[in-house]
């Protein structure tokens, strides 16, 4: 009897163990090729007052308040959050995202009259003298006044009280292009478009000095921006595609063309849950 019992304990065992082994392998495998504490995440105001994610690889948080000319309230204690992230990429750890529009002609009090920015300084308009009208010098004034609003008006503030860089060279700048923002159809309308994302452009990275790419999706950036010409400067910068729904699909868009020519896909974002997650193609 003892020795069949030992038999039985020893099948008992091994049979724990066996079981114990497979689920730790199952565990394994489900576990995705790129781990999560290699992906990044994006929030901004509607996680306000919300659980945030927690040991990702690098946080990019939203500057507006869900319209280019509003400010997310929670901006100062997301930048705290991101900067908590691991580190562990090629990504800068605390990254931004602002939101961008072109409401030429429906009257907003936004809209530029001047060539004279929010900081009371003349921008260089590259399209001509601003005068009040829906035309491209003003179309360009509104992108450049927005982003010396994101720069001066929200981050510095936000920062300040966080206690982290207020220099606004010292994070890399996305510009979200969607089509649930105010834009211009048309022909006419498209090259309006591009002249205000130019004017951003010029702000954040040829005055300020900072690294700036373009959020969107291939159709959308179609949409609103159209095919954009070598003399401007949205070429060349790189590109953060939207779109994906599993994080095997947002891998598979690192090799999408970017959304302009000469630039290069180096993130690409999916959704899962009440989450945004960021795959770096870097």
């Amino acid at each position: 009897m003892r020795k069949a019992l030992y038999k039985s304990l020893f099948f008992v065992l091994a049979t724990m163990f066996l079981v114990a082994l497979s689920g730790t392998s199952a565990l394994a495998a489900k576990t995705p090729a790129g781990t999560p504490s290699t992906l990044g995440n994006d929030i901004s105001w509607p996680q306000c007052g919300k659980k945030l994610p927690s040991g990702q690889a690098f946080g990019i948080v939203g500057v507006n308040g869900g319209l280019a000319n509003t400010t997310n309230n929670c901006l100062s204690a997301q930048l705290l959050w991101a900067n908590k992230s691991t580190g562990i990429t090629s990504q800068p750890k605390v990254q931004l995202y602002v939101n961008t529009a072109n409401p030429g002609g429906l009257g907003t009090p936004s809209w530029p009259t001047s060539n004279v920015d929010p900081s009371g300084n003349v921008a260089p308009n590259p399209y001509g003298n601003c005068d009040g009208a829906d035309s491209l010098p003003c179309a360009w004034q509104y992108g450049w006044n927005r982003a010396v609003e994101d720069v001066h008006i929200r981050l510095i503030p936000a920062a300040q009280t966080a206690g982290m860089p207020t220099n606004a060279a010292n994070y890399h700048w996305w510009l979200d292009v969607e089509t649930d923002n105010t834009w211009k159809t048309g022909t006419d309308g498209i090259a309006s478009n591009v002249a205000d994302l130019e004017g951003m452009v010029a702000y954040l990275k040829t005055t300020v000095g900072a690294q700036v790419g373009l959020y969107s999706t291939a159709y959308q950036w179609g949409q609103i921006a159209g095919t954009v010409g070598l003399s401007s400067n949205l070429s060349g910068l790189d590109s953060w595609l939207a779109g994906a729904r599993t994080q095997s699909s947002a891998k598979r868009n690192c090799s999408l063309p970017p959304l302009t020519v000469g630039g290069k896909v180096i993130l690409t974002q999916y959704v899962s849950g009440s989450y945004d997650y960021d795959h770096s193609c870097v």
